[in-house]
């Protein structure tokens, strides 16, 4: 079994898939809500290392998921990425710079994701200004974990950089190719006019 639990909170089952498909295998466990009700009920039940929270959701909607979350000193050091289509959705509730946690505009690529993930576990380990009534948040992951993730997600950065490399010389050997086919088909033509 995996030893990270990352939950996704989104109605829509796509973007679910697509978060899931972006992370590395094996190194996840991906736990799936459809709403926000459900998604409060797997934080609090399996306390999830991760938490990817869609803004506008059925039920209870993600800025109520968000402010229970900041209600709950246990929960407040979960690192939080929100996702949105529109970010203004999120500024309308939540001003700029988003000091806690981390957003990401939908539809996103894999190295915004990496990017945000990254985001999301340093602000979640900025300390939080504690009332007279508050309690010491207790952190939900550990400097090791921390350390383990933060070098998951660089490995997957060093991928898409390879990646990238690969495209490059893909395009690259396609333009040579081209060039060859117009040379030969210049040669050819050469060929038989003077036959």
């Amino acid at each position: 079994m995996a030893g990270h639990k990352i939950l996704v909170i989104d109605d829509s089952k796509v973007i679910r898939m697509r978060v899931r498909d972006m992370l590395p295998e094996g190194d996840f466990q991906v736990l799936e809500a459809k709403d926000g009700a459900e998604g409060l009920n797997l934080i609090r039940r399996e306390r999830p290392n991760l938490i990817m929270l869609d803004f506008l959701l059925p039920r209870v909607s993600g800025w109520e998921v968000y402010q229970e979350l900041q209600n709950e000193h246990d929960l407040q050091a979960i690192p939080l990425v929100i996702m949105s289509g529109r970010k203004e959705e999120v500024t309308d509730k939540l001003t700029e710079p988003f000091e806690f946690f981390e957003f990401i505009e939908k539809p996103f690529e894999k190295n915004q994701l990496q990017e945000a993930i990254k985001g999301a576990i340093n602000k979640s380990r900025l300390p939080r200004i504690r009332t007279e009534t508050s309690q010491p948040t207790a952190p939900s992951i550990n400097d090791a974990e921390v350390s383990q993730l933060r070098q998951q997600v660089e490995a997957m950065s060093a991928h898409t950089a390879e990646m990238a490399q690969l495209r490059q010389q893909v395009q690259s050997m396609e333009q040579e190719i081209a060039n060859l086919k117009r040379a030969l088909t210049q040669l050819v033509t050469f060929v038989k006019q003077k036959l």
